[in-house]
């Protein structure tokens, strides 16, 4: 599907819930989010539908997200039902990790190709700390067994905050020297009812590479990435650094995101939202909707000149 400034949008993101089992400070506020209504919720089923809609209009990317969907009831039929969607070239799902240990195998074995796991330091205290009470451990045995079992290659995404992790910047490049894993460092975006906190611990992805001046930029491999990657000298893995705050990316944007509420967000970084669960439920042509919203997607986001918005992240979907 081509949008009206001629990029090709090939890649859902899907948000299977809202709800989390950790409380990540900029993720979420300290209070809670009020859980979206159960009946609002994207049944399963119509999450497959809304799937099978887009692979065949041209996605071949899907990646599923939360909130954390690991604590979706029924998350392995999902995966065995979309997984074998014929047109999807790269299967995935972001996760914080904390349940991976226990479902690695049977993702991999349902379909999933590999897994971004959510990991902001490596220090066992500030992890408890960030997260509102995770414990790390889980999720680096999580990390090893989703090794083991081949959902590869792995990403670790790294929010970087300042006064936080910015002193560990060092530790987490050091992971990809004898191994295949890439480390991508995501600046700090101020979203939802976390905005202040965000804008106040804000660095840009520059300071990694003041950090670490032996880090040599690599080619792209996908020109659609958000990343741009460094490697060390000799080093096995990648360091990737995305930028939305600081040098946008959005010329090259091929996203969508579906919601787990069933709402289509053409960018992240705005308010405008298309309803398409209301659109499933009443039997309307999803087709013709999805090629009309992806033709109308904006060419760039505005948060430079300070349009936040409104939902909180773990509404969204990573």
């Amino acid at each position: 599907m081509i949008d009206s400034y001629g990029r090709n949008i090939n890649y859902l993101r899907i948000s299977i819930t809202d709800l989390c089992n950790l409380r990540c400070r900029y993720c979420m506020p300290e209070k809670g989010i009020t859980k979206i209504q159960r009946d609002q919720i994207l049944r399963l089923e119509e999450i497959y539908e809304l799937a099978k809609i887009f692979v065949s209009l041209g996605v071949n990317k899907v990646r599923i997200t939360g909130g954390e969907p690991l604590i979706r009831k029924g998350i392995l039929n999902l995966i065995e039902n979309v997984g074998k969607l014929n047109g999807i070239k790269d299967f995935a799902m972001t996760t914080n990790g904390i349940l991976l240990k226990k479902y690695a195998g049977n993702l991999r074995s349902a379909g999933l190709n590999r897994v971004n796991v959510s990991l902001d330091t490596l220090d066992e205290k500030k992890y408890h700390d960030i997260t509102r009470g995770g414990c790390l451990k889980d999720v680096l045995e999580g990390i090893e067994e989703a090794r083991k079992v081949g959902l590869a290659p792995i990403k670790l995404n790294t929010v970087l905050i300042g006064g936080f992790n910015d002193s560990e910047i060092e530790s987490f490049v050091n992971l990809t020297k004898y191994e295949k894993i890439d480390v991508r460092f995501i600046e700090l975006m101020p979203i939802g009812q976390t905005k202040d906190w965000s804008l106040n611990k804000f660095i840009s992805n520059k300071t990694v590479l003041e950090k670490v001046k032996e880090l040599k930029e690599v080619t792209k491999e996908d020109v659609s990435s958000p990343a741009n990657y460094y490697k060390l000298p000799g080093g096995e893995g990648r360091v990737g650094l995305i930028s939305p705050v600081s040098h946008k990316f959005c010329k090259n944007c091929n996203r969508v995101r579906l919601t787990a509420d069933g709402k289509v967000k053409r960018c992240l970084l705005s308010n405008d939202e298309i309803d398409l669960r209301s659109a499933l439920r009443n039997g309307e042509d999803l087709r013709e909707i999805i090629v009309n919203l992806i033709k109308n997607k904006p060419k760039e986001h505005d948060l430079e000149n300070g349009k936040y918005i409104k939902r909180n992240m773990t509404a969204i979907g990573g």
